[in-house]
């Protein structure tokens, strides 16, 4: 065995233990240094008083050593209990951290860490507490991210292999509708994807902050937008107004439009009633919004705070074809978010407005 394992073999393998040993050994050096020196130094006065004979003089360094010694024994005992206890109540949630932390690698959300203290110990185990938190909601969103892409899957994949398999049986004939039926259904599960892929990059983009930003006329975003959907909207007899204020903004030029766009759809999407459909951007203080409102039906509120989620329908019992795949507005949320910016729902009578904002 080495010199360096021997020493070490000699300490406590706890922290605690470690501590309270080292503190020992520092406060009995420190009274033990400084009662031979208040021992010494108060020999030396007395004999140089000369008031004492030879056999008085040995009785005070007795006794003065005797007290001396019994002092610093209860200072030292008395000083390493209480530093003992202060410790370990100073560890005690570092042990705790430590726990969690196993519990947390072994793939299990422990409880959550109590923070007693308002130090560096325990602004540590509020981060802990944050971080156990956000791994369970991100954990959350991906088991029902998978369970909602599984079940938007589901049925047009049955549908196609329903309807091919029949086919291949003989069982029914080929005709131009079924074929043209078909296709749709592969076009929407590409389109899904596609959406899907959409998110993966945006999400990608916030977590490296990669996205390259350009300076552009907000203006003449929106209306390069409002220009795409010209023909549909004519074609369904939909009026459109547009007013928006001219502003240079440094942004993600096609993210932009895809906000733009993706709202316009939903409101194209969901339109009831004749009134127009309404598109407008504002310069404020600190920030340019853009708000798309168009006559549909009436959104409550509780349901508005979860309208931006993946695959989220309002309406659960909407076909996927006139309810679309529930990623429009998530991507959307991802693209304003990404440029610091908030995106939101406001809902009032037959209108409902959809809106975002991107900092100056």
């Amino acid at each position: 065995m080495s010199l360096r394992k021997w020493i070490q073999s000699l300490f406590p393998n706890g922290f605690l233990w470690r501590l309270s040993f080292l503190n020992i050994v520092v406060v009995a050096s420190a009274i033990v240094l400084s009662g031979l020196a208040i021992y010494n130094t108060a020999c030396f006065l007395v004999d140089a008083m000369g008031n004492l004979n030879d056999s008085q003089q040995t009785q005070f360094n007795a006794i003065l050593f005797n007290y001396l010694l019994i002092f610093s024994g209860i200072t030292i005992v008395g000083g390493s209990l209480l530093h003992f206890y202060l410790t370990r109540k100073l560890i005690k949630p570092v042990r705790s951290l430590i726990v969690s932390a196993k519990q947390l690698k072994k793939g299990e959300y422990p409880e959550l860490v109590e923070a007693t203290t308002r130090d560096e110990v325990g602004e540590l185990a509020l981060h802990f507490n944050g971080l156990v938190k956000q791994l369970k909601t991100n954990d959350e969103h991906r088991q029902k991210l998978i369970s909602d892409l599984s079940h938007e899957l589901r049925t047009p994949l049955t549908n196609l292999n329903g309807y091919l398999q029949a086919l291949e049986h003989g069982d029914i004939d080929g005709s131009q509708e079924l074929y043209k039926s078909l296709h749709g259904e592969s076009k929407r599960l590409t389109s899904m994807l596609e959406q899907l892929e959409q998110l993966k990059e945006w999400d990608y983009a916030a977590s490296r902050a990669y996205v390259q930003y350009t300076e552009a006329d907000m203006a003449d975003l929106i209306s390069q937008c409002t220009d795409m959907f010209s023909w549909r909207l004519e074609q369904e007899n939909i009026p459109i107004t547009v007013d928006a204020e001219s502003s240079e903004l440094s942004v993600h030029i096609a993210g932009v439009q895809q906000v733009i766009s993706n709202l316009l759809e939903n409101a194209i999407q969901y339109y009831t009633g004749s009134g127009a459909i309404k598109i407008w951007g504002e310069l404020q203080k600190s920030s340019y919004c853009v708000s798309v409102s168009g006559p549909s039906e009436f959104i409550p509120e509780d349901e508005a705070e979860h309208i931006f989620q993946r695959f989220y329908r309002l309406d659960q019992s909407r076909n996927r074809a006139s309810g679309g795949s529930g990623l429009g507005l998530s991507i959307a949320r991802e693209i304003v978010e990404n440029h610091g910016g908030r995106i939101g729902l406001t809902s009032g009578g037959s209108y409902n407005t959809f809106w975002f904002e991107i900092p100056l």
